[in-house]
């Protein structure tokens, strides 16, 4: 049986509906408004930023355009063919300071620089210019001549007892002498003596002759001895003299004056990392070069040239010098040797031949030292009062080289013949003259027209 406790339920309503607000209608001056800002941007951009301009340079130019072509002039004067070298500066007179070599077993001995020239300082003969810490040898060698003394001391001492065992072998050898005449003399009156006396004073001498004989012998070995026993202490003394004379001849050396007059350069060390100058209170090894002496008035240029350039250089050629570290100085210079045979490079290299070459500097500077980076300009071969060509200027058609030679406002194309030429410019032999205008620019761009340099 079922039970119904709402037999008849009431209808349920269904909820309202969700009624959504239709959005805003914009206004049309909102769009105008928007677009007027858009144009107004527009313009300000192309007002008032920069705009790309078309190069007239880059335009072709025309047969007459004449001002848009560069030109230079033909001139008249010197020309050279010259062949560059490159290299560093280096003195022909000069003297190296090295640390002194000590003998013996002192040899490895550590030098501490206590003194030193300054670098780049001029110099006269006989000035100081290095001393190195002796103390440790003057303390060294005021042991020697302490052991001097005393091996000095300990010959005249042998000597004294030497001589006093010697008086003593002495004395007993006249004592035996005695003995022995004694004994001589018993045994002469062996007539009134019975036979077994007699026997005995003739066993007697002859006993003291042995011993005579043996003593006196013993003398002479002894002597011999004595003088060898002398000699090993005078070899120990003169080798404690030898090695006294050595170190005071290292403390002389020591001290350390120029040879020569000259400009202070100092070498360089590997210390902490990176090469630096040598400079006080450094270590240097015995035979070790720490300073170089030089002469400023005489420096020449050390180089090398490959076996082509080579060929055409010839001692006594004139060579125009000019340094990295001083662009306005020129020094004039000349050929003085070259190498009799190439050398090889390393590793990739070792088949690529260079010849030294050793240009002497002719004039002086003050700011002229060792190891500056040099180049010199070998002149092979030189011309006077040639017609001079800018290279720039040449322009090649058909294997013919071409110039273009103003003539009013039109350029004029002409065949010219070059002779001696250098890097810049080519010595005339037909074709143009002094004074010629001539284009630097194709004034009439063809495609079989080529610039030729």
């Amino acid at each position: 049986m079922s039970a119904t406790l709402n037999p008849h339920p009431a209808p349920v309503q269904s909820p309202p509906p969700v009624v959504t607000p239709a959005p805003p209608k914009r206004s049309k001056w909102l769009y105008f408004v928007i677009l007027a800002l858009v144009a107004g941007g527009c313009w300000t951009a192309y007002k008032y930023f920069p705009q790309t301009k078309a190069d007239p340079a880059s335009s072709a130019p025309s047969a007459g355009g004449s001002a848009q072509v560069r030109s230079a002039k033909v001139v008249s004067g010197p020309i050279d063919r010259t062949l560059r070298l490159s290299g560093v500066t280096a003195a022909k007179d000069f003297a190296a300071m090295l640390a002194p070599m000590m003998r013996g077993p002192d040899a490895g001995r550590a030098l501490v620089l206590i003194d030193l020239a300054k670098s780049g300082t001029l110099i006269k003969k006989g000035q100081l210019v290095a001393q190195i810490d002796a103390q440790s040898i003057q303390d060294h060698l005021d042991d020697v001549k302490a052991q001097v003394i005393q091996a000095d001391a300990d010959i005249r001492k042998r000597k004294a007892e030497q001589a006093t065992a010697t008086e003593d072998m002495r004395q007993s050898i006249r004592n035996a002498k005695a003995d022995w005449d004694k004994a001589k003399l018993d045994a002469g009156a062996s007539e009134i003596r019975t036979p077994v006396d007699a026997e005995i004073l003739k066993l007697a001498s002859e006993e003291a002759e042995a011993t005579y004989n043996q003593l006196a012998s013993d003398i002479k070995n002894r002597e011999i001895a004595d003088r060898a026993e002398i000699r090993i202490l005078e070899i120990t003394k003169e080798r404690q003299v030898r090695h006294q004379g050595r170190h005071d001849a290292d403390v002389v050396k020591f001290t350390m004056r120029a040879p020569i007059d000259g400009l202070v350069v100092m070498e360089s060390i590997f210390r902490g990392g990176e090469m630096a100058q040598i400079q006080l209170g450094d270590q240097v090894s015995p035979g070790q070069p720490f300073m170089k002496i030089v002469n400023p008035a005489r420096m020449q240029m050390e180089a090398t040239s490959n076996q082509v350039d080579s060929e055409e250089m010839r001692i006594g050629q004139a060579v125009s010098l000019q340094f990295d570290a001083f662009p306005g100085l020129s020094l004039p210079g000349k050929v003085q040797s070259l190498g009799a045979l190439g050398v090889g490079g390393w590793r990739q290299n070792y088949y690529i031949r260079n010849v030294a070459v050793r240009v002497a500097i002719l004039g002086s500077d003050p700011r002229l030292i060792p190891d500056l980076s040099t180049s010199g300009d070998i002149v092979v071969e030189h011309k006077d009062n040639a017609v001079l060509l800018p290279l720039g200027s040449i322009f090649s058609k058909d294997g013919k080289e071409l110039v273009f030679v103003k003539r009013g406002e039109k350029w004029e194309p002409r065949e010219v013949k070059l002779g001696l030429r250098n890097g810049t410019h080519g010595a005339v032999l037909s074709g143009v003259d002094a004074g010629d205008e001539v284009a630097l620019d194709n004034p009439t761009p063809k495609p079989e027209v080529i610039a030729s340099n």
